[in-house]
């Protein structure tokens, strides 16, 4: 009861000296509502640039391995002249580890061709990316369906002229919703649609099926050389669930060698790449991130804890005389002093709190603006509390000290 009537004339008198003093408070809060809002704002935006790359960056494959001849990532130096002297994944590569391998779930063998036009009857869509994959395709990447199914085995091995586009395509070329069963004009070929991926989107790597087309590795074989440099040919290896991905990559990297024929005195002439590569990269980019904006809030926040000590000195001076009645009426130093604590406290809280509402308020904003739902966790506002909370016992003890310690009868002689 004690604390809460001295929390209550705290509160008071805290509002009182900003009804009195309008633009000094203001003024004064204005340095920790913008440190709160520079932290919590930048929090918030590594936080959701995180979850949707991650997003992207999964959508890999946790548990993938891709065989490519370029490395995504490189520890310091990038020698790229050296790179370039690799020979893409072959489909001998392929078929030699489909027969090998004892960690893969599933493989596949894959290309992509950009910018290409699709053509049903008087309609055309441009733009398409073309992917020719074997037959484990569904079984090293994760997607779903809206109409349709995907290839059965006999069409892989056949070559047969089927195909699955991306909603996005199929929407324009057959609004109707019809597509399953049509005929379309790819690469020069009519192929018949037997599926159509279930819309998606885009994410914030630029990665989705909407305006995908797959066909069979072994009908693109017809028309083109699956296995051009060009065509940037890579091998997509799933590993068996419970088999660390470091055994797998170890596996792979094992059978490579030998099926290259590489000495041991020799580097590898392929990459292994992986998701957790983005994702430690990720991690150290948003490390930087987080501590830039942690220093920038900080700044504006160490303004605002002088500009809150300001106050309470002067709300010290102000209430001297006030102070000497109450401690000749037997008020404790302690109870002076968490009398003006707590009234810096809340005058922080109340500048955090309008940090936090701009915040709340700035991700409807750029929902509306950008159509990006900006995510604010609970540990955010945490932190966003428990900082204004630090600044205000920060700011505030010296003065609260020195008004616990003054004289009774000197502070009651005080103008």
């Amino acid at each position: 009861m004690i604390f809460l009537k001295l929390f209550r004339e705290s509160f008071l008198f805290a509002y009182d000296a900003l009804r009195q003093n309008k633009l000094r408070t203001l003024l004064s809060l204005l340095g920790v509502t913008i440190g709160i809002f520079t932290i919590i704002a930048v929090f918030s935006a590594v936080d959701t640039l995180r979850d949707n790359l991650q997003k992207s960056v999964d959508k890999l494959g946790n548990n993938s391995v891709y065989i490519q001849k370029w490395p995504w990532v490189s520890d310091g130096e990038y020698p790229w002249w050296k790179y370039m002297q690799r020979p893409v994944p072959k489909l001998k590569d392929f078929n030699e580890l489909q027969r090998r391998s004892q960690t893969a779930m599933a493989m596949s063998y894959e290309i992509y061709i950009d910018s290409r036009t699709i053509k049903y009857k008087s309609h055309t869509v441009d733009g398409a990316q073309i992917g020719a994959v074997t037959q484990d395709h569904n079984k090293v990447w994760d997607f779903d369906f809206s109409d349709g199914r995907y290839f059965t085995d006999i069409e892989s091995r056949t070559g047969a002229p089927v195909v699955v586009m991306g909603y996005d395509i199929a929407q324009n070329l057959f609004p109707d919703n019809d597509a399953i069963g049509k005929q379309v004009k790819i690469m020069g070929k009519y192929v018949t649609i037997i599926g159509v991926f279930a819309k998606e989107g885009n994410d914030m790597l630029g990665n989705t099926d909407d305006k995908l087309v797959l066909i069979p590795l072994n009908f693109a074989h017809t028309i083109i050389d699956v296995q051009n440099e060009k065509y940037n040919p890579q091998i997509v290896v799933r590993g068996k669930d419970g088999i660390p991905l470091t055994e797998v990559e170890g596996e792979m990297k094992g059978l490579m060698r030998s099926i290259r024929s590489i000495s041991p005195n020799h580097d590898d002439n392929f990459a292994l790449n992986e998701v957790t590569m983005l994702s430690n990269q990720l991690d150290i980019l948003f490390k930087v991130i987080n501590v830039a904006g942690l220093i920038i809030g900080l700044f504006s926040i160490l303004v605002g804890g002088f500009g809150i000590a300001n106050i309470m000195f002067v709300s010290v001076k102000e209430r001297t005389n006030i102070i000497g009645i109450q401690k000749s009426l037997g008020a404790k130093n302690y109870f002076i002093l968490l009398q003006f604590l707590i009234e810096a406290i809340i005058l922080c809280l109340m500048g955090g709190l309008i940090g936090l509402t701009m915040v709340y308020l700035g991700t409807f904003v750029v929902k509306w603006v950008a159509n990006i739902a900006i995510v604010l966790y609970l540990k955010n506002i945490i932190i966003g509390i428990g900082t204004s909370v630090a600044i205000g016992v920060i700011s505030g003890i010296v003065p609260a000290y020195f008004a616990s310690r003054l004289d009774p009868v000197e502070a009651i002689r005080s103008n």
